[in-house]
């Protein structure tokens, strides 16, 4: 990834001040899937980060993950495996229950879902405090799937993120990183 890529994909995220609560800059990836060449560079760069490893599944996060993780996994010729939030699956699952930037939430995965022995990539458009892909690390591991390593669009380093991801020994990658938040 070069100096020229870094600048397209920031200029395709906007930042709005205040949402979804007061104090917070949100770091908007719509206007990144909406321009079609950035949000092909965006894939071919996560892709990049995977090139050297053998994948079996791109697991995606609740909502945005989707976006990203769906082509992701086809390009790679791999399945893909939605971690959902709480009410959202039609099955037994598994779930765990985490904290936001701004609150708590529930994340679930299909309890069928064999993961054993499997080599999984969690992707997010977003990385933050940590605590999404923290709890959705739990329940790849409680289907006794291995976490390749997390992938995200955005980093915002300053909230401390990666202290929490090796901690729970989540390598991790993004494509770029906001100073703040």
């Amino acid at each position: 990834m070069n100096a020229q890529d870094i600048e397209i994909i920031k200029e395709n995220i906007r930042s709005i001040p205040n949402f979804p609560k007061e104090g917070i800059l949100f770091r908007d990836v719509t206007t990144l899937m909406n321009n079609s060449e950035a949000f092909k560079l965006s894939l071919a760069l996560l892709a990049s980060y995977l090139k050297n490893d053998s994948v079996d599944y791109i697991a995606g996060i609740e909502s945005r993950g989707f976006i990203f993780g769906a082509p992701l996994a086809q390009m790679l010729g791999v399945g893909f495996v939605p971690i959902r939030k709480k009410g959202k699956l039609p099955c037994e699952v598994h779930q765990v229950e985490y904290e936001l930037e701004y609150g708590t939430d529930i994340l679930e995965i299909d309890r069928d879902f064999d993961a054993a022995s499997k080599k999984i990539v969690l992707i997010d458009d977003l990385l933050a405090t940590g605590g999404t892909v923290v709890a959705a690390t739990k329940l790849i591991r409680m289907c006794k799937g291995e976490v390749l390593k997390a992938l995200f669009v955005v980093d915002l380093p300053e909230l401390g993120a990666s202290k929490k991801l090796n901690e729970h020994n989540i390598p991790y990658n993004s494509l770029i990183s906001y100073e703040g938040h």
